[in-house]
């Protein structure tokens, strides 16, 4: 049976990193040695787990199965091992975040200064950037991205989601008819985020189900919090994460426009590199985002809008 374990632990590396050179290099073995493994595993499970060629490695369904497997075996086990030795020691050491402008706004903040004050031995770099940040080349542990993406996998994770709501000024929405459809909007002013402009939105409805439109923005900014600041000053309705408007909202510079229908959410995931240490500072922080974020949000939490 250990000898089953280290080449599950040997075959989930080589997927890791893509190549059985970056697995035997992690793993501090010589190429043949890991190639040995794996076939071993093969012979004795009788199927074939991946395909080879000179240029990639692929999975085969039998070994896509076997890879999850492997994967929530190890997390659980180094889940335990990182539970254990923080209890014993006190973490150390330095990370560095890239994540998007917009959440430096977000229950996400409170969750950095919280695991700040937890883990008072670690260093922490938070860049806050619209600009999209590379890990290996700009040197960054863990990059927080913003989108409709996002899987759990060897080197992401999803972490928690954004609400979304469609948004405009008090004065710019006086003169303007009632509506009740997002339809309805095709020919108002639309401002919109530049990285994904031109993406057909998506809401839903609990009674009416969902509808997509495809708006034409007239105006465009590539800083997701200019955008919010160009639709309070009157320019037009923009489709904002809801913490961004949720104080203008309730003091009535701000309204929800059709708040029964909902766009869809964004998803913020964590990426990090291939070769991060599993039981390592960077699953730390990864655990305690997962788990902290959403308790803010929730404790935030406020009735919703004036509608509109």
């Amino acid at each position: 049976m250990i000898d089953r374990l280290r080449q599950l632990a040997i075959f989930a590396a080589v997927m890791d990193h893509g190549s059985f050179q970056g697995a035997a290099r992690q793993l501090r073995l010589s190429p043949s040695v890991v190639s040995h493994h794996i076939s071993q595993l093969e012979e004795h499970l009788g199927v074939a787990l991946i395909y080879r060629s000179t240029r990639k490695l692929a999975l085969t369904r039998e070994g896509e199965r076997l890879l999850a497997a492997a994967h929530n075996m190890l997390e659980a086990v180094e889940g335990e091992i990182l539970a254990l030795s923080t209890s014993a020691r006190q973490p150390s050491g330095e990370l560095r975040l890239t994540a998007p402008s917009v959440l430096s706004r977000s229950p996400f903040t409170i969750a950095m200064a919280e695991f700040a004050k937890v883990y008072p031995r670690i260093g922490l770099f938070l860049d806050f950037s619209d600009a999209r940040r590379e890990l290996i080349e700009d040197r960054f542990d863990i990059a927080i991205r913003m989108g409709f993406g996002g899987k759990n996998s060897a080197t992401s994770r999803v972490l928690f989601s954004v609400s979304r709501k469609l948004v405009a000024s008090a004065g710019y929405l006086a003169d303007r008819p009632q509506v009740t459809s997002p339809a309805q909007l095709d020919s108002w002013d639309w401002l919109a985020f530049a990285p994904v402009q031109g993406i057909p939105q998506r809401f839903a409805h609990k009674a009416e189900g969902t509808t997509t439109i495809k708006p034409q923005a007239r105006l465009a900014t590539n800083d997701a919090q200019a955008l919010y600041r160009l639709a309070r000053s009157g320019a037009g309705l923009a489709i904002v994460p809801d913490y961004l408007a949720a104080a203008d909202v309730d003091a009535g510079i701000m309204q929800y426009v059709l708040p029964d229908w909902e766009p869809d959410p964004l998803n913020v995931f964590a990426e990090w590199p291939a070769n991060a240490p599993r039981t390592g500072l960077v699953r730390l922080l990864l655990d305690w985002l997962s788990k902290t974020v959403n308790r803010s949000a929730d404790a935030s939490s406020r009735p919703s809008s004036v509608p509109r």
